[in-house]
């Protein structure tokens, strides 16, 4: 299988700070490919390397079998790029701004099917100064797009988006994944990498802790369920971990997560154990077992970022 990312030993230091510490990355092509982490992980900076907009401080990266030392014009002329934060000229129109990035590619597609393609034809000779977010967010994947790239990087894109935009630049990425191409893409949203995602890496503190498809990576959990609850203080995850059915117990914020193999029976055991230690249910709540609780499990912090 032909590689369209391929990263070794890759490191960056601000100063004293590393940002990014030894990770290895092989991103097949065709693939959607999920980079997750909380903010701070050097999700991004290692983003910006990949784009070549950062240099690494060690490390090799191939990107569509080329170096960037070497091949950055061939490189940059099969990309498509949309950053965490995208600021266009407020007075020129949709269809301006995305002619204006077709004109930086040798080859691309034809503007106004992209513009169609990002649910943007009703608003071609509307300012940029007076589009949603979620459209501005939609026009950057347009302007990614409209080369017609091999390779599209998209950092954080539904970031700030309500749900309804946020599901809409899901199905113009899926499409995208869809015809073949390959897609990079960093998010802290679970539902967005699981729905999107071939495989995803999941980082921490400059360093890749786990990788595999989402299945694979939830399927480690050992339990398909998290119940999830508060209680007065005084319980331990010893009288807890003894529970039919429970795989790990955690204590998370204010709350415990015991990951679950079936909600239904281990809701009438947690209720009976709380009763013999004269504790107090204060909140109750369960769920399908998802990528954040595999953080979680590593980490003992939730993938926004909490303790």
């Amino acid at each position: 299988m032909s590689m369209a990312i391929k990263v070794r030993g890759l490191v960056h230091k601000y100063g004293d700070v590393i940002a990014v510490n030894g990770i290895d990355i092989d991103v097949a092509e065709g693939q959607c490919f999920g980079l997750l982490g909380p903010n701070g992980a050097g999700k991004t900076t290692t983003v910006e390397i990949l784009e070549g907009l950062l240099t690494p401080t060690s490390g090799e990266v191939s990107i569509l079998g080329h170096s960037w030392k070497g091949d950055a014009n061939a490189i940059r002329q099969r990309l498509g790029i949309a950053l965490q934060e995208t600021t266009l000229a407020d007075r020129l129109t949709v269809r301006e701004i995305v002619r204006l990035f077709r004109s930086f590619h040798d080859r691309g597609a034809d503007p106004d099917a992209v513009i169609a393609t990002a649910g943007l034809t009703d608003k071609n000779d509307a300012w940029v100064m007076k589009l949603s977010g979620g459209q501005k967010q939609r026009l950057a994947i347009a302007c990614a797009l409209v080369g017609d790239p091999d390779l599209l990087f998209l950092d954080e894109p539904t970031t700030g988006l309500d749900p309804q935009a946020r599901r809409d630049l899901w199905e113009v990425v899926g499409d995208v994944v869809r015809r073949g191409r390959t897609c990079l893409l960093t998010t802290h949203y679970m539902e967005e990498a699981e729905r999107l995602c071939h495989r995803v890496a999941i980082m921490d503190k400059g360093r890749i802790i786990a990788e595999g498809t989402p299945a694979e990576l939830i399927g480690r959990l050992g339990g398909s369920q998290v119940l999830e609850f508060g209680s007065a203080p005084g319980m331990g995850a010893d009288a807890l971990n003894g529970l039919p059915g429970v795989r790990e117990a955690r204590h998370v914020l204010d709350r415990w997560r015991l990951t679950v193999d079936a909600a239904h029976e281990a809701v009438p055991a947690l209720l009976e154990r709380l009763k013999e230690h004269g504790n107090e249910l204060t909140a109750l709540s369960t769920h399908q077992a998802s990528l954040d609780d595999v953080f979680v499990s590593l980490t003992g912090r939730t993938l926004r970022g909490e303790p």
